[in-house]
C-alpha cells in the first residue's frame, strides 16, 4: 500500500499571504515532481525507537517533507532552484535520509543548503555524508559551526562530557543571527535558539497549498540537561539566553510545529493523520514545557538535588 500525496505547490508562488521572493528561472537539473507523488505507506516505529531507526518519508505541507528517522527530525524544503535540508540525524542514518529524499521524488544532488538546529551527533551526525553527496553549503551559528568542523562540540555545551563524536563536516559557513536564508523563492527565517546548546538555531518558513499558506516553525530542543560538571547557575549569561530562546519560540506565529525529537510533539502521529497537524498554540505550549524544565533544573541546583 502506498500513500498518494497531492501535487506540491512551491512556497515561491505569488500567493496571497505566502512569505517568498520572486522566483528566478528554474534550473533544468533540479527535481520537483509535477504530478502526484507515490509515497510508501508509513512504517510503524517502536515507542523506544533509536535515533537511527529508519522510517518512511512523510509529506508535511506544501513544499515541506519529513525525511528523518523514527526518533529524529530531518526536513526537506523544496523549490525549482534547489532544496534546503534541515538536520540529518546520525551518521548511521544518513543512507536512510538520502533514500527518503529520493522516495519523495527529489534528488539529493539538488540540495543547495544544509541547516542545523544544534551541534549534537543525533542531529548533525549525518550532515557530513549528505554534504558530500550534495555538495551543499552548511550554515550554523558560531558554536555549532566550530563543532561541525571539529566533529565534536566543546565546553560551551552543557552536555560536552557525555555527547559522542560525529564525522567532521566540509564547507561550513557561519550563520548570522537573525539573517534569513534565501534560495531562489525560498525564504527561511533564522531564530537564534541558544540554551540546549550554545549554538542552537530554530527555523521558520511559510509553505502553501493552493491559496492556503501555513507558517511552519522548527525550533531547537528546549530541554535543560547537562553532564555532571555543568551547573546552569554558574552560567547566568547562558541561562538568560535560554530564557530569551523560550520567549522567542512562544511568540512565533506557528501553524505547524516540527520538533527535533519526533516524540516531543507526537510528530509522526500528526503527519499520519492520527492527531491534528495544525495547532496555533503548539509553539507556546512547547516553550512553556521547556521553561518548566529549566526552572526545575535551576531549583534543583540551588537546593543541591543535583551536583
Amino acid at each position: 500500500m502506498r500513500t498518494r500525496v497531492p501535487t506540491v505547490l512551491l512556497a515561491g508562488l505569488a500567493l496571497a499571504g505566502c512569505h517568498a521572493t520572486a522566483p528566478s528561472a528554474p534550473a533544468a537539473t533540479v527535481s520537483t515532481p509535477s504530478t502526484a507523488v507515490e509515497l510508501p505507506a508509513p512504517t510503524p516505529c517502536a515507542e523506544d525507537a533509536g535515533w537511527s531507526d529508519p522510517t518512511t518519508p512523510r509529506h508535511v505541507y506544501g513544499n515541506t517533507w519529513f525525511v528523518g528517522t523514527c526518533s529524529i527530525g530531518a526536513f526537506l524544503i523544496t523549490s525549482k532552484q534547489g532544496h534546503v535540508l534541515i538536520d540529518a540525524a546520525t551518521a548511521e542514518a544518513a543512507p536512510s535520509i538520502a533514500a527518503n529524499i529520493r522516495a519523495a521524488g527529489f534528488r539529493v544532488e539538488d540540495i543547495k543548503t544544509i541547516l542545523v538546529t544544534h551541534e549534537h551527533n543525533d542531529h548533525v551526525g549525518g550532515v557530513a555524508e549528505l554534504q558530500k553527496l550534495s555538495g551543499a553549503r552548511v550554515l550554523a551559528r558560531p558554536a555549532a559551526a566550530d563543532a561541525l568542523k571539529a566533529g565534536i562540540s566543546d565546553r560551551r555545551d552543557p552536555q560536552f562530557e557525555v555527547i559522542g563524536r560525529f564525522p567532521p563536516v566540509a564547507n561550513v559557513q557561519v550563520q548570522v543571527d537573525g539573517e534569513a536564508v534565501k534560495l531562489g523563492p525560498l525564504l527561511i527565517d533564522h531564530l537564534p535558539n541558544p540554551g540546549h546548546t550554545a549554538g542552537g538555531s530554530g527555523w521558520a518558513w511559510t509553505s502553501c497549498e493552493g491559496e492556503t499558506c501555513r507558517r511552519i516553525v522548527y525550533p531547537d530542543s528546549v530541554t535543560a540537561i547537562s553532564d555532571k560538571s555543568y551547573r546552569y547557575l554558574d552560567h547566568p549569561e547562558h541561562v538568560a539566553a535560554f530564557r530569551q530562546t523560550l520567549a522567542t519560540i512562544a511568540a512565533q506565529r506557528c501553524d505547524i510545529l516540527l520538533t527535533t525529537h519526533v516524540q516531543a510533539s507526537d510528530l509522526l502521529a500528526r503527519l499520519d493523520g492520527q492527531q491534528p497537524l495544525v495547532d496555533a498554540d503548539a509553539c507556546k505550549a512547547y516553550a512553556t514545557r521547556g521553561l518548566a524544565v529549566l526552572e526545575k533544573r535551576l531549583a534543583d541546583e540551588k537546593s543541591g538535588a543535583v551536583p
